[in-house]
């Protein structure tokens, strides 16, 4: 068989497989993704597998560059690529893209057991607790204050004995004038 032929029956057989899994992503006919782990598991992690055009003849890329792996560790990226890479020598000449995927669901406690937990890679990412992120450049808004002669206008035009609502920006001010007695 042409290796065009071998890729059209794995890429039929990919679809059959895992039609309705969530984890499964079609990129294009010869790019594919996998999510090892459920949403929201610290330790789970994206594997994209690309077919050449000699592919299964050579090897597929395998790819750990997505962003949702952005917490893990470069040296267990590396790890687990060369894990993979292993199954790909042994593997050679078949198709292997649903292998290497079930390979990585069945090792993954043992690919990731020395990742940390709570690991922060990225200096964008911090942790607050109680308060919503707020840039720190950004200014909080000021109330407009009166001044003197504003108060004694907005007084006058009460004519001392009335309540006022003034609108400016937003904010409501009561403007309450006391009668002499």
């Amino acid at each position: 068989m042409a290796a065009n032929e071998d890729q059209e029956m794995e890429l039929e057989a990919l679809r059959s497989i895992y039609e309705g899994d969530g984890c499964f992503r079609e990129l294009s006919p010869v790019s594919f993704q996998y999510r090892i782990g459920e949403n929201g598991d610290p330790k789970a992690f994206l594997i994209e597998v690309s077919w050449p055009e000699t592919y299964p003849q050579t090897a597929p890329v395998i790819s750990m560059d997505a962003f949702f792996n952005n917490r893990i560790s470069s040296a267990i990226k590396q790890s687990i690529l060369d894990k993979l890479m292993v199954e790909v020598e042994a593997n050679l000449g078949t198709a292997m893209t649903y292998t290497l995927f079930e390979y990585a669901k069945d090792n993954k406690e043992l690919f990731m057991e020395n990742q940390p937990v709570n690991t922060v890679t990225s200096v964008s990412n911090s942790i607050s607790i109680g308060t919503p992120d707020v840039p720190a450049n950004k200014k909080k808004d000021k109330k407009e204050q009166l001044s003197k002669t504003q108060k004694r206008k907005l007084a006058d035009k009460t004519d001392h004995k009335s309540i006022l609502w003034a609108s400016k920006n937003a904010y409501f001010l009561l403007v309450v004038t006391l009668c002499e007695t």
